[in-house]
């Protein structure tokens, strides 16, 4: 189906919605690489107008990648609710803009509405938002989930722990953990990116922080971060509480990190079997990121954007209990500086947020990115404020095994105080008694020391 919008007696032509989403996109380097991005700035507006003319149910009919070729298209068709949609079937794009920054479209309307809406319609109508928008109705979203904490209620703010260690040193990461836990870090997961994913180090890693976690009674969980056939590996011989991988938003994406659903209901189906959770069962960990498909020369001339919210139909297929976006990880070619990175943040939370997933975000950047941490701060602020489920935790915000900046202890610590947020309800009493914080949440500096003296003492 062709598009056309006529600006100053000059037509634009779109020849099929595929193009017309990429060429809506607000401007990034990826799609520019890619070849599908605007040539012009009046193109691209352009294209926003006539996207915002688009009818909601076009996107039930017309699909970016083919039906037949695609296993993630396939699950996005056959899990969508109609009943759900039925309410926002008449709408346009625009339509559904104005709708959903309605005072009336509250966390109970939207809710029943997230399993109508497909990744392309939430991908279609962030094109067409400010960033303000964005951030605004991502706040009215509140998605909460349960393993051995409760990670996403309002006024709560969690961290993931990130004890990464060059070498998989494991009292260089036991330094780490300590260190994160005295600063109240860990609450949404302690989770070490290993830098081999060997079976046996992965294992020996697992039951390190199991050790620890059960020395210190600490209310959370724990994940290393291997291919999920790693963990599938070791699943029966350590203890594994979530079962990782980062996902794609199309089937070949999928295929160049190894894995399909099949796969990935594997790995769902033999966590569930632990039952190791105890105020939730919720035992999936998903990572994500822009310009993941164009990368593997995987995005059937879909835009980066787009793709990424395709992902999120996988993730959401699998009731996980953590999903974030590694968002300026990839690089430069991708979101080339702090203005693209920041803008591709909000786009991922507020669609994967409106979609019903926990969403968390690694705020982070390359160190040959055009960004600096002033960026990252200020993307860190406007997340929070849209009530981002969880930040990452690392030792300097400078992670020395994936040699890459993201958010520090004393970032958590910034977040929680200006935007008065607590951690999970299960970590924050933990964390009262261990004397690590007082009452009104502050860090008690001297009394985190008790947390060494009882990993030593037991």
């Amino acid at each position: 189906m062709e598009f056309r919008y006529t600006v100053n007696n000059f037509t634009y032509n779109f020849k099929d919605l595929k193009t017309l989403m990429a060429k809506a996109s607000p401007y990034r380097t990826g799609d520019a690489l890619a070849g599908i991005s605007a040539e012009t700035n009046e193109e691209r507006v352009a294209a926003q107008f006539a996207l915002g003319e688009v009818p909601l149910s076009l996107f039930l009919t017309e699909h970016l990648i083919p039906y037949e070729s695609d296993e993630v298209t396939r699950l996005i068709v056959d899990s969508h609710y109609q009943n759900s949609f039925s309410s926002i079937n008449h709408l346009t794009v625009g339509d559904f803009r104005n709708w959903l920054l309605l005072d009336t479209t509250n966390q109970v309307v939207l809710d029943q509405v997230k399993m109508g809406l497909t990744p392309e319609m939430v991908a279609a109508v962030s094109k067409i938002m400010r960033n303000q928008d964005l951030i605004a109705v991502a706040q009215k979203c509140e998605v909460i989930s349960r393993f051995r904490t409760t990670v996403g209620q309002k006024g709560r703010l969690s961290i993931r722990l990130q004890p990464n260690h060059p070498t998989d040193s494991q009292s260089g990461i036991l330094a780490s953990t300590i260190d994160g836990l005295m600063y109240g870090c860990g609450d949404a997961v302690i989770g070490i990116n290993p830098a081999t994913d060997s079976p046996e180090v992965v294992s020996n890693l697992l039951k390190m922080l199991d050790e620890v976690r059960e020395k210190l009674e600490i209310p959370t969980q724990s994940c290393v971060l291997s291919h999920i056939t790693t963990t599938l590996n070791n699943i029966k011989d350590a203890p594994v509480d979530l079962v990782f991988q980062s996902i794609g938003g199309t089937e070949k994406t999928n295929s160049s990190f190894g894995i399909n659903l099949n796969i990935l209901n594997e790995g769902y189906e033999a966590a569930m079997e632990l039952k190791r959770g105890t105020v939730g069962q919720q035992v999936m960990y998903f990572e994500t990121g822009q310009g993941s498909s164009l990368s593997a020369n995987a995005h059937h001339g879909v835009d980066q954007q787009t793709c990424e919210a395709r992902a999120y139909a996988v993730a959401r297929k699998f009731n996980p209990f953590l999903v974030n976006s590694v968002v300026g990880f990839i690089g430069p070619e991708y979101l080339f500086d702090g203005k693209q990175i920041i803008r591709a943040a909000l786009e991922d939370h507020f669609c994967a947020k409106l979609l019903g997933l926990p969403m968390g975000m690694d705020v982070c950047y390359t160190n040959h990115a055009e960004a600096d941490q002033d960026d990252m701060d200020n993307l860190m602020t406007l997340l929070g404020v849209a009530d981002c489920n969880f930040f990452m935790g690392v030792p300097g915000a400078d992670d020395i095994m994936l040699n890459y900046q993201s958010t520090s202890f004393h970032d958590a610590m910034y977040m929680r105080k200006v935007l008065k947020k607590r951690p999970a309800p299960e970590f924050e009493a933990w964390l009262l008694a261990q004397g690590i914080i007082n009452e009104k949440g502050e860090r008690n500096a001297l009394n985190s020391k008790h947390l060494l003296l009882n990993m030593h003492g037991k």
